[in-house]
Order: structure tokens, then C-alpha cells, then sequence
């Protein structure tokens, strides 16, 4: 069987993981095929200070038109880190693309810890609510759910009741399911997942360190998952044990954080099946 296809519209940062890089390994490990997108090249990711840029709205736009002149139809369209408003049209189109009953998650980045990043203008935030609208599921975290909300991106939810009303409005007013990541306590770190009136929580202990680009990465293998028929709260957990288990990997070893997750020495855990790892141990 021919592998499942992934369309992922993201940056490329060359270094520092983040956006493209991490998907393309993500999806590539859980067996899918990934077409990555580039909605901008980056000498590093933005928090490296000195980087280079390049925006690629006009190549997307070519290479857009050469995918669909080959009549090219994908499994799912992962849409992330977008450098202009214009882009969500680029999404829009890209999703068109889709098989019958394909997905499109959208990861509305724009900014994370209460602060927008600098891109984030208010024609770009209407741009991604827009695509919010269109996509089966989002991945916010706090910061953005609040912006997609109409509240301060330094607001946050402050119980667990409430957390849970952020995501069923979240799913009432764009139409769709979401994922919440980002929210917690000293000891745990929840992700709930919302479809309608309905929220699961999955949970995992929080580290204590952070590190750029894991929201990229939660979302790649969320939509990994999702792409295997894993419902949503079973992909969200997958993908959030993933992440702490990067974050831990990472931590043991004394990276400087802006480097991003050595995301490398864990991919083995998403090979389904497969037990290719020699003596490591999954914890």
C-alpha cells in the first residue's frame, strides 16, 4: 500500500528545529509520505538572533498550480507557521487538494507565553481565523486560543471548568475541533481536546524546561496520528508523550534550548510496530 499523504504548508528554518524540519521527520517515521510547503526559508528559527529570510508567497502560489496541473490529491494539508496574510489563501487552495474525507489541521502560530510574535499584525490574525473556520481541527495554545477568543494574548484560563469553556467556544465559534495545548500547573501539563459540547484532557508531567518549535511538533504527530484513524484524544496523547519525551531526551543531555528538541534520538517511538530501537526502553 502506497503510503498517505501530507501536504504541510510550514517555515523551513535551516537551524534550530522547527516547522518543516520536524514535520517532515515526524510524518516520514510514522510511515507517511510529507510535501513540504515552505511558506518561508529561515537561516535559523526567529529566535536565533541574525537570521536570514526569505518569503516565498509567489513560489507557493507556482508551485501550487504545478500540483494541481498533475491532478496531485493529499491524504491531509497541515497548515503552520505562514509569514503574510495573503498565505491563508495559499492554505485555502492547498486544501482543495484534498482526498474525499481528507483532513486540514490548522496550527494558528502567532505567538506563545502571553506575547505575540512580531509577524502577528491584525490582517494576519484575521487571515488565520478565517482559516480556522475552514479546517477539521486547530491546535492553539493559550496564548492564541485567547486571540481567537478576542481576549488579551496575556489572558489565560484559570481552572480547569474554565479551561474546558475556552475549548467549547473555541469549537462553537469556528466550527470545528480543537486541541488547547500549553495549560497546567507546577506538576502537569494538560492538552484538551474539544469536539461540540465534549472535552477530554490528557495529561503528562511537566519537565521544566522549554524549548522552541514543540508546537510544531505536537501538531505534526497529532496529524500523524489522525492520518493512522487514531481519534483525536488517542492522537493528542501519542503526540503529547512524544513531545515530553523529546523534552526530557533533550534536557538529560545539556542542549542549549535554542536549538530546539533533539527530537533525532526519539523518532524510533513512532515507529508503529516496529520495534527497531535495540535495547532502549520505552518510559
Amino acid at each position: 500500500m502506497e503510503p498517505k499523504m501530507a501536504l504541510a504548508l510550514h517555515d523551513l528554518s535551516a537551524v534550530g528545529r522547527a516547522g518543516l524540519t520536524q514535520a517532515m521527520c515526524a510524518l516520514s517515521a510514522m510511515g507517511h509520505q510529507c510535501v513540504p510547503l515552505p511558506t518561508a526559508v529561515y537561516s535559523s528559527h526567529a529566535g536565533i538572533a541574525g537570521f536570514a529570510v526569505e518569503d516565498l508567497t509567489a513560489w507557493m502560489g507556482r508551485a501550487l498550480a504545478q500540483y494541481e496541473s498533475l491532478g496531485l490529491q493529499f491524504d491531509a494539508v497541515l497548515s503552520g507557521y505562514l509569514s503574510t496574510p495573503g498565505q491563508a489563501d495559499c492554505v485555502l487552495r492547498a486544501a482543495a487538494c484534498k482526498k474525499p474525507g481528507g483532513v486540514l489541521l490548522v496550527d494558528p502560530v502567532m505567538g506563545d507565553g502571553g506575547r505575540l510574535y512580531k509577524i502577528c499584525t491584525p490582517a494576519l490574525i484575521e487571515s488565520l481565523r478565517r482559516l480556522c473556520r475552514a479546517a477539521d481541527y486547530i491546535t492553539p495554545n493559550v496564548t492564541e486560543a485567547a486571540v481567537l477568543l478576542d481576549r488579551p494574548a496575556d489572558s489565560a484560563p484559570h481552572s480547569a471548568d474554565e479551561a474546558a469553556g475556552w475549548v467549547r467556544a473555541l469549537c462553537a465559534r469556528y466550527e470545528t475541533c480543537t486541541v488547547l495545548t500549553g495549560l497546567g500547573d507546577g506538576q502537569i501539563i494538560y492538552t484538551l481536546c474539544g469536539q461540540g459540547d465534549t472535552v477530554q484532557a490528557v495529561q503528562n508531567p511537566r519537565i521544566g524546561a522549554y524549548y522552541p518549535g514543540t508546537g510544531d511538533l505536537f501538531a505534526a504527530v497529532l496529524l500523524g496520528g489522525l492520518m493512522q484513524g487514531a481519534g483525536m484524544a488517542e492522537a493528542a496523547q501519542r503526540a503529547a508523550d512524544f513531545v515530553c519525551a523529546c523534552i526530557r531526551e533533550t534536557a538529560r543531555m545539556g542542549t542549549d534550548p535554542k536549538w530546539g528538541v533533539a527530537l533525532e534520538t526519539q523518532l524510533w517511538r513512532l515507529y508503529d510496530g516496529q520495534d527497531l530501537t535495540g535495547n532502549r526502553t520505552v518510559l
